[in-house]
């Protein structure tokens, strides 16, 4: 099995070139969050000088409001209102749970066909004493893979799994902390994930990188009512061909080229 990432995309999305828009409107705009990218500044990561919010205001010369979070090392959808009032009326649909996300994760092991789990998280910084407030995810494994190596003498070859998941909440860190929960950690995850199976497949794939896409959202229009379906691009390879991507989202591409091991 060839699995190393392409030189030629294993590169991030560089300062100065523009953030790739899904789709917009006058109230509404959905980007390709790269990977490696802060949503906002924040005093955590003070060394960190790319940031959605202030480049993609340059980028189209009206300031914008995040309508929710996605981990610096997550790429794929991202919401963004263009005034205060579209933000209000969309945050709404996200307090309510009413925002249906899906998310593509590559984790340890074969994990569960299907899995629910409903497991209350207490927030990364709060007190040990704080209350854990509720939190639901669905995961569906979509395909599973075995590396001939073993990075467990125990084992003859090491397992993956490609796993959709939707979460029911919206908890900070929540899918990767539920897929630690049932011991199926993403891969190139350092806070709950495990450093040196992190390592070892990083020089397998030639890359090192949290393995977590915002593959999709569907939501209802804040103003027309409509149905809004938005979706990263990424596509699942049909008779293992790799379908074309555009070559400014590095990260995509470091997806679609994953995807073509697993889709056989």
């Amino acid at each position: 099995m060839s699995l190393p990432i392409d030189p030629a995309i294993a590169h991030a999305h560089t300062e100065g070139t523009p953030l790739p828009v899904l789709w917009r409107d006058e109230h509404l705009i959905a980007i390709y969050k790269p990977a490696g990218w802060l949503v906002h500044r924040t005093g955590l990561d003070a060394g960190e000088t790319r940031f959605i919010v202030q480049t993609l205001r340059d980028q189209i010369g009206q300031h914008v409001y995040p309508l929710h979070r996605l981990d610096k090392g997550t790429c794929g959808v991202l919401l963004l209102a263009l005034h205060p009032e579209a933000a209000s009326r969309t945050r709404t649909q996200f307090e309510n749970h009413q925002i249906h996300k899906r998310y593509l994760a590559l984790v340890r092991g074969w994990a569960p066909a299907h899995c629910e789990v409903d497991h209350a998280l207490r927030p990364d910084d709060a007190p040990a004493d704080a209350p854990a407030q509720a939190a639901q995810t669905r995961f569906a494994r979509l395909a599973a893979l075995e590396h001939p190596d073993a990075y467990d003498s125990r084992f003859a070859g090491t397992r993956l799994s490609l796993v959709q998941a939707e979460p029911r909440t919206g908890r900070r860190h929540q899918i990767r902390r539920h897929l630690k929960h049932i011991a199926h950690p993403v891969i190139g995850d350092a806070t709950h994930g495990k450093g040196p199976l992190n390592r070892w497949w990083a020089e397998r794939l030639g890359l090192q990188r949290l393995w977590l896409h915002a593959w999709s959202m569907h939501l209802v229009h804040p103003y027309t009512q409509q149905a809004l379906q938005l979706h990263s691009g990424l596509q699942w390879p049909t008779a293992g061909e790799c379908p074309p991507a555009d070559g400014d989202h590095p990260s995509l591409l470091q997806w679609q080229h994953l995807l073509r091991h697993f889709a056989g």
